[in-house]
């Protein structure tokens, strides 16, 4: 069975979520066109969720990186300031198969959270269906929509917003590990009010989907 039909197959098509380990992420790209720009790196970080206290933690010990190799194009000056991934490590990362396939074990059948999550489920989707033969099957969720459903008189958007909020520093900000180290603690701050309205993934889910029906400045 090649990794498409894995994929394809993982679970079935209504598999059961693993609702007591979630995976925060963050991406490093080339750009921000989903659609054109190249996956560089991936990050993320587990967090075990205790419905039955109503308590999340956050384990540092079950944790994924890696810095995938760009081939053909890398990224240019400007980008690379920004994240840090230089040409060297670039040509040098995981080959994009073995990273992705790496990837996709490490998550499991947990749902995948990241801030403004389309983004980061767009781009490992476009790059898991090319080399892999199929997008991950996951559920995703948007940690925005969280943070803004639940703290609905703050006129935030952006990450830095909200880690500005809750006085979250980032020491290396846009570097997929250290953002989803913050993204982890953002939602260790959120949880308190998603406890009170949450008894399980589903009811998550739903939470979050409120978020369109706010009105935002």
């Amino acid at each position: 069975m090649n990794w498409g039909d894995r994929l394809r197959g993982w679970w079935g098509a209504r598999a059961a979520v693993n609702e007591a380990r979630w995976v925060v992420l963050d991406v490093e790209t080339s750009g921000l066109d989903p659609q054109r720009d190249q996956l560089l790196a991936i990050a993320a970080i587990a967090v075990q969720v205790d419905w039955a206290a109503r308590r999340v933690s956050v384990s540092l010990g079950d944790s994924f990186e890696v810095v995938l190799r760009q081939s053909d194009v890398v990224s240019d000056k400007g980008n690379i300031l920004l994240h840090g991934i230089g040409l060297q490590r670039q040509r040098e990362g995981e080959p994009m198969p073995d990273g992705l396939r790496a990837f996709a074990e490490f998550v499991g059948n947990s749902p995948l959270l990241a801030f403004h999550a389309p983004f980061d489920q767009a781009m490992i989707g476009r790059h898991a269906l090319a080399h892999l033969g199929a997008a991950l099957p996951n559920r995703w969720l948007d940690i925005e929509q969280l943070c803004a459903v639940t703290h609905e008189t703050v006129r935030a958007r952006a990450l830095d917003e909200w880690l500005a909020h809750f006085g979250i520093v980032c020491a290396n900000r846009h570097q997929a590990a250290a953002d989803t180290l913050a993204e982890c603690e953002l939602l260790l701050r959120i949880w308190p009010r998603v406890a009170t309205q949450c008894a399980c993934w589903q009811d998550v889910e739903k939470l979050a989907a409120r978020q369109r029906w706010i009105a935002r400045a």
